[in-house]
């Protein structure tokens, strides 16, 4: 695939590629924390039925998704002195900090206006979020159209992602105990009010050092018809979209079963803290091995060849299942595997937009980006649905696990992933090579 733009694009700053990669941060501590506890948080802290919650879930986040297309055309459209993306950065981040909070309080009333209040803000919550994150993807193809340069971002927001993972993963439930002293409700409160100042703060950073060199404002006089027309007809984007959402229904499901599976099938709680943070903290290190591998193979031989390699530690796995450090091993090296998969997903999105230029003359960076958004919140929602409905399925409950629930647990767990590989090899196949 051949980009109008390529290596006589100025080189970024090492401040920008870092502020960049502090955006992902902050919005992740956020956005991880929901997909790691708040199915937990709704069952055993709330005291909601799992069903109702998977459906609370999945009703939520593809209505968030289907609005994130609105969001998208609405910054190609948009003409501030802070820019097309930059001011939903700006004025995105004290809000989404705010609803975040509310997202972990309980109120005191009746289990049927504890679910609406549970609807209302996990709903807002998504929209703010549907502002600040298309935005800030958006961001990194006004940056730069450098390939390398793309590439720098992309780590630098692995980097964000992983950092984020860990944090969240190793340490909010400890600080919920610790905040909480016993009382959970309180200690979930707490800890996202720390959390939610923090991801405001990194918001601002990303907003006052990342500059917008490439937005074209004269597109956005162009019907939204034709906007739409256009975006359908891209076949890297309708590639990468589908791969991205394929990846976060993986993401979203493992993310959410990891704790039960832990618990109540490995008997093993001390390894939540290993292998959820293992889930996305080894982008850590992939976002330095990524790069070079991935000019090498390039994006779609570089993709494909992770993927067929991920597919074999998955049928390991379960084999290796009582062993428990054995177990982790293989996990951490699948991980690092498939982290390649997860950076690149940012990088072949700014691809699209270069390549959406050279087939229709125009860029449409937001647009465009909320088929990213889009793949977080759908693939987000159908993983984590199907979990909470696989535990239910199961006769799941707080307290009394039962045979059922733990086999259910185990099939999900190890064979969700892999149905998810087999259908992202197949999206490689419409990426225009590169």
């Amino acid at each position: 695939m051949q980009t109008i733009h390529t290596q006589s694009a100025p080189l970024l700053t090492k401040k920008e590629v870092v502020s960049y990669g502090l955006g992902d941060l902050g919005g992740g501590l956020a956005w991880n924390t929901i997909g790691a506890f708040a199915l937990y948080f709704y069952t055993d802290v709330a005291l909601l039925s799992a069903a109702l919650i998977g459906t609370m879930l999945l009703i939520t986040r593809v209505l968030d998704a289907v609005l994130d297309i609105a969001v998208g055309l609405l910054i190609d459209r948009t003409r501030s002195r802070w820019g097309k993306a930059r001011p939903y950065l700006l004025f995105g981040a004290t809000p989404m900090a705010l609803i975040f909070v509310l997202t972990f309080y309980v109120p005191d009333v009746s289990e049927r206006w504890r679910l609406i209040y549970a609807y209302a803000t996990f709903f807002s919550l998504g929209l703010i979020y549907s502002f600040v994150n298309i935005a800030y993807s958006a961001l990194l193809p006004m940056m730069t159209t450098n390939l390398n340069e793309k590439l720098k971002l992309g780590s630098a927001r692995s980097v964000g992602t992983s950092l984020g993972v860990i944090l969240v993963t190793a340490l909010f439930m400890p600080a919920v105990q610790y905040f909480g002293k016993g009382d959970e409700k309180l200690g979930f409160f707490i800890t996202a009010s720390i959390l939610a100042v923090l991801c405001m703060a990194l918001l601002f950073i990303t907003y006052a050092n990342c500059k917008e060199r490439y937005a074209v404002q004269a597109e956005n006089q162009r019907p939204v018809t034709q906007s739409l027309k256009f975006l359908v007809n891209n076949s890297a984007w309708l590639a990468v979209s589908g791969f991205a959402t394929l990846n976060f229904v993986r993401f979203g499901a493992v993310l959410a079963l990891t704790p039960y599976f832990a618990i109540h099938v490995l008997q093993a709680p001390w390894m939540i803290s290993i292998l959820l943070p293992a889930l996305s903290g080894t982008l850590l290190f992939g976002a330095f091995i990524a790069p070079p591998l991935l000019r090498k193979f390039g994006l779609k031989k570089g993709n494909f060849l992770a993927l067929v390699v991920s597919v074999l530690f998955y049928l390991i796995l379960p084999l290796v299942q009582q062993y428990q450090w054995l177990f982790i091993a293989c996990y951490l090296v699948v991980s690092l595997v498939l982290s390649l998969t997860m950076i690149s997903i940012f990088t072949m999105a700014s691809e699209a937009v270069d390549y959406h230029e050279q087939q229709f003359g125009v860029r449409d960076e937001g647009l465009l980006s909320a088929g990213v958004g889009f793949a977080i919140k759908v693939g987000m929602a159908l993983g984590s649905a199907a979990v909470a409905y696989g535990l239910a399925y199961g006769g799941y409950q707080a307290g009394a696990v039962t045979d059922t629930a733990k086999a259910v647990m185990t099939y999900m767990y190890f064979g969700l992933p892999v149905v998810v590989f087999v259908l992202q090899l197949f999206c490689l196949r419409y990426y225009p090579t590169r």
